[in-house]
């Protein structure tokens, strides 16, 4: 565990000075970043200036799932997105094969081995949303509230780590795997909004299929204290059994990688 830990570190540290060497790259995050806030919160003004509420969720509540929408899409270009990128210009280019013959574990390294520092910004700026939101509530959060949105944020990171995973390992076979994580990133812009407010089977779409409704809406309701046991158990047993599934494909996508030295 100790060598993973130092292994995750270094990456981290060689990320972080990448990145250093283009700081205008931060204000051009800020720029985006806030940008994108401005369509969120704008959307969410627009809506409410014709209705009280939007599929049984208030303006607050709303404004609440934009910050978990938020923070999970930085995490997402923060850490996965990058180490997914990087693995597949690996297997395209053949240099995969340096990866599978380090002494630890290919996954591992192949989800590691590249951050963006910047999109931290969103993270940060997600939970200032999250916060702005329940202090506009005068949300009296309980510590069990908080402890069921930790869960399920951390259940919600899992399963979309293990869907990209899942579409990364289609590299062994596939030449332009990246045009699904378009597709992805496209339907991920949903997730501003309660998956409940969509038709029944484009509902289904985003919660069995492309798992945004758990990423995104779960948390968020566990945040204002509308989650149900139910919800949390389906959440929790769909993040284990994607994240097994992701692992076993990997497995069986490396006996069919061949490398450049096939």
């Amino acid at each position: 565990m100790r060598r993973y830990l130092t292994l995750f570190s270094t990456f981290l540290r060689l990320s972080v000075l990448g990145e250093l060497e283009y700081r205008a790259n931060f204000w051009v995050q800020i720029l985006e970043s806030i940008l994108s806030l401005t369509v969120a919160v704008g959307g969410i003004i627009i809506v409410f200036d014709h209705t009280a509420t939007l599929g049984d969720w208030s303006a607050n509540q709303l404004l609440a799932l934009v910050g978990v929408y938020i923070m999970i899409g930085g995490v997402i270009t923060f850490a996965i997105d990058p180490s997914m990128q990087r693995f597949m210009q690996d297997v395209q280019k053949g240099t995969f094969d340096f990866v599978l013959t380090k002494p630890v574990d290919a996954q591992f390294m192949a989800s590691t081995r590249q951050f963006q520092l910047w999109k931290l910004i969103d993270v940060v700026l997600g939970l200032a949303i999250i916060g702005w939101a329940l202090w506009r509530m005068q949300a009296q959060i309980t510590i069990l509230q908080i402890v069921l949105a930790a869960l399920l944020l951390g259940i919600g990171m899992v399963i979309v780590y293990s869907f990209w995973m899942i579409l990364g390992t289609m590299a062994f076979w596939m030449i332009r795997v990246d045009n699904m994580f378009q597709i992805f990133n496209a339907m991920f812009v949903a997730g501003r909004w309660p998956v409940n407010i969509y038709p029944t089977g484009l509902r289904a779409v985003l919660t069995f299929v492309v798992p945004i409704a758990f990423a995104v809406t779960v948390p968020a309701e566990a945040l204002i204290g509308r989650i149900t046991p139910t919800t949390f158990a389906l959440a929790f047993g769909v993040g284990i059994g994607l994240f097994v599934v992701a692992r076993l494909f990997w497995r069986y996508g490396i006996r069919s990688y061949s490398g450049a030295s096939a």
